[in-house]
């Protein structure tokens, strides 16, 4: 697979399902502005994965938010096994927590495998956060904030995207042409 394949499924994903269905409101303007850097890890392993991301956080320190606001690190090639990548986010969180990060970044977590606790494995609900390849996305505190502040009741999107997920059905999400 080429890496422009996968990108271009990761875009055609956060078209149809992030934007389309509005389960993210912040991804629309970081889109249209052309601020997400796509990178496509051909890690194999966790340790040279674990040193791409904090590449990555460095990469998106030293950038200006204006080109560069946020970035989907997309590992097809290791932790594809939901448990192995739940497990790796203990090690994201101590990327992220470094002191020459200072609590800048945050890391959202999409997996082709998603399964939120508590959920049976087909639970529309938790295809919120299902993406074509597993996939570390990295966000800047201060992009979050500024988003959360401008957009009323923030804490309330993931019952939102619960509640449209469940009207949706899985035959509205398969209509979309996505991952299963």
């Amino acid at each position: 697979m080429s890496n422009e394949t996968i990108i271009a499924a990761t875009q055609d994903w956060l078209e149809k399902a992030v934007i389309g269905l509005n389960l993210c409101p912040f991804a629309k303007a970081v889109h249209v502005k052309k601020q997400i850097r796509y990178v496509v890890s051909a890690a194999t392993t966790e340790d040279v994965l674990f040193a791409e991301l904090v590449d990555e956080l460095r990469t998106l320190q030293a950038t200006n938010p204006e080109e560069i606001d946020t970035t989907l690190l997309i590992h097809p090639y290791v932790l594809t096994d939901f448990l192995d990548y739940n497990d790796f986010l203990d090690a994201v969180d101590v990327a992220t927590a470094e002191p020459e990060f200072n609590d800048a970044f945050q890391v959202a977590s999409l997996h082709p495998q998603y399964q939120f606790s508590g959920t049976d494995v087909d639970d529309i609900e938790n295809f919120s956060n299902r993406s074509p390849y597993p996939t570390l996305h990295l966000l800047r505190e201060t992009s979050v904030d500024r988003a959360v502040d401008a957009f009323p009741d923030a804490d309330r999107i993931p019952d939102a995207n619960i509640e449209m997920l469940k009207k949706l059905g899985r035959e509205g999400w398969d209509a979309l042409g996505l991952i299963k």
